[in-house]
């Protein structure tokens, strides 16, 4: 049990990935505090969580909030953030700047604001760890508002590692995930989507939550990597 006796807060921790890494973390012995703006997905969440899970409704873009819930969690052992709207691609012609800036709002402040907030009470042998995406790397046309997230969601983690030291911080670059990042496609249009990137990725499938989780059960378990991007992408970025 690589995380007996851990708290791990995570922020967006209510579907998807972050739900996955909650029931990773809680499978490997850990006691999961979970955060979202959506009422009705803390509650579906903890009903996926065991017993002993606890789950906080709080506005991840107010700052007051979320000292407040800070406050209210103490010491813990590892934060987890993986909060994020769908995402809309957009060719830049046709980009609104206002809408654009919009998504900046959770994924980049909301990320920054959390650990502004959280590292003081992480406790000794902790960790951070973000959540960006192989678009940084690897841009198709209409990506660049999410390869601009992500590249800056990377900056962020190798300057907080150095200004947070000891303190661990890391983040977890995945690739097309089946998860409701992608809720905003038409069914059929996304169920084509997930078909077209199986066929060209070398695993041969898109990602499943469970299995990128795994990451950041990895990150929080071992105690030698600080400032590391950990991508888990079907080897996405290579084709």
């Amino acid at each position: 049990m690589k995380l007996q006796g851990k708290k791990v807060v995570l922020l967006g921790g209510t579907s998807g990935i972050g739900l996955a890494v909650a029931q990773a973390a809680t499978a490997e012995g850990a006691e999961a505090v979970i955060a979202s703006s959506n009422p009705g997905r803390v509650d579906e969440a903890l009903a996926a969580l065991p017993a002993g899970s606890t789950g906080t409704v709080v506005d991840l873009l107010d700052a007051d909030a979320i000292a407040r819930f800070f406050e209210t969690v103490g010491a813990f052992d590892h934060l987890v953030y993986t909060a994020g709207e769908g995402l809309k691609l957009s060719p830049l012609a046709s980009m609104s700047l206002d809408e654009a800036r919009t998504f900046f709002e959770l994924r980049y402040w909301g990320a920054l604001g959390a650990a502004k907030a959280a590292h003081g009470k992480l406790r000794p042998g902790g960790s951070i760890i973000f959540t960006s995406g192989i678009a940084g790397a690897r841009p198709a046309p209409g990506w660049s508002v999410a390869a601009s997230i992500c590249s800056a969601m990377e900056g962020l983690t190798r300057a907080l590692a150095v200004e947070l030291a000891p303190l661990r911080v890391n983040i977890v670059s995945p690739g097309v995930v089946r998860s409701p990042l992608w809720r905003g496609m038409d069914d059929e249009v996304r169920s084509a989507f997930y078909a077209d990137q199986a066929d060209r990725l070398p695993v041969r499938h898109v990602g499943e939550p469970d299995e990128v989780a795994e990451a950041y059960v990895y990150l929080m378990a071992q105690t030698y990597g600080t400032g590391q991007t950990l991508v888990v992408d079907g080897g996405g970025v290579l084709v």
